[in-house]
């Protein structure tokens, strides 16, 4: 026998007797209920999403231990985000996102959190926004918006979710770009500003489709302009901001992600939970519904994409002055 051969049945008897060397690790199950946290309010487009996910979940017995949605909408986002860091079982936590997963942060740096210490589950779609107001302002287009909302200066009123979230970005936008002077309100959730436009308790709002479409659909709320690059197939005849001349469109990340701490082996259980989510019949319909775009993203791909995004919102709050 050659040394060669006596060394390699000495490595190959030691890795037996230990199992170091031959055991694969076990997969990850979850062993209890996974805390499914919302970032928002009831009723709006991430609560939905949530829950929705829950559905397929439990109905194609994806899962050995059920999904529990909780909504933390304080802080735009921020109680949800310290509620996640602070995990006392990060593998079993996740959470359903919106942006103020990159503003919030922005916005309160005393809160440290680190967006890339978020265990990159999937993005699982992007969302749309359009500018709403109700059917009988009489307004019909872009330029009468802009005409009557301008003549109105403070007094009109544009409700959205959370303050200098998505929904107030793209209302300084407007503000900032078209000389208007609108104030703009908050609230915990798209559901709820959609309701106070249809109860015309607002002059308006940037809601997501899926937040506004059943109104839509009683004919109370009237969509003016797209903030996307194309139009979207739901709504044929309303066009974009930038078919109306202006340079910008803004989307909004529906994202799942992992509390900080969260194992390689959770990370891979729940990435491979929601792709088989996003690949469900039900899911897809819902995102044809909803006007939702984007492909599924995960790992690396989708922390190249928060850096990306980050670093877009940080340009974005300075230019509006809510971050210096």
């Amino acid at each position: 026998m050659t040394f060669t051969k006596r060394a390699f049945i000495g490595l190959a008897g030691a890795a037996a007797m230990t199992g170091l060397m031959v055991t694969p690790a076990a997969a990850f199950e979850p062993t209890k209920p996974i805390d499914f946290i919302i970032m928002a309010g009831k009723g709006g487009g991430a609560d939905k999403m949530a829950r929705l996910m829950q559905a397929i979940v439990e109905k194609e017995d994806l899962s050995s231990r059920p999904l529990v949605p909780t909504n933390k909408s304080g802080g735009s986002g921020a109680e949800a985000l310290i509620a996640a860091k602070g995990a006392a079982d990060p593998d079993h936590t996740i959470m359903v996102t919106l942006n103020s997963f990159f503003t919030t942060p922005l916005r309160q740096p005393g809160l440290e959190i680190d967006n890339m210490a978020f265990a990159p589950v999937g993005r699982m779609a992007e969302d749309t926004f359009l500018l709403w107001v109700h059917k009988d302002s009489g307004i019909t287009t872009f330029e009468g918006f802009l005409e009557t909302a301008k003549a109105d200066g403070n007094a009109w009123v544009m409700g959205g979710t959370g303050k200098n979230s998505e929904d107030n970005i793209i209302t300084d936008f407007l503000n900032g770009n078209y000389g208007l002077d609108m104030k703009y309100i908050p609230y915990k959730g798209g559901g709820a500003v959609a309701k106070q436009v249809a109860g015309k308790q607002l002059n308006s709002s940037v809601n997501n489709p899926s937040e506004a479409l059943g109104f839509y659909e009683s004919g109370d709320m009237v969509p003016l302009v797209a903030f996307t690059d194309e139009r979207l197939p739901m709504f044929p005849d309303v066009p974009t901001l930038k078919e109306k001349g202006g340079d910008f469109s803004y989307f909004m990340q529906r994202a799942v992600v992992g509390a900080p701490g969260m194992s390689d082996e959770a990370l891979a259980y729940y990435t491979d939970l929601f792709t088989k989510v996003y690949n469900s019949a039900d899911w897809q319909e819902y995102k044809t519904k909803k006007s939702l775009m984007g492909d599924f993203m995960s790992g690396q791909e989708l922390k190249d994409y928060w850096e990306v995004q980050i670093a877009r919102h940080d340009d974005i709050l300075r230019a509006s002055g809510a971050i210096k």
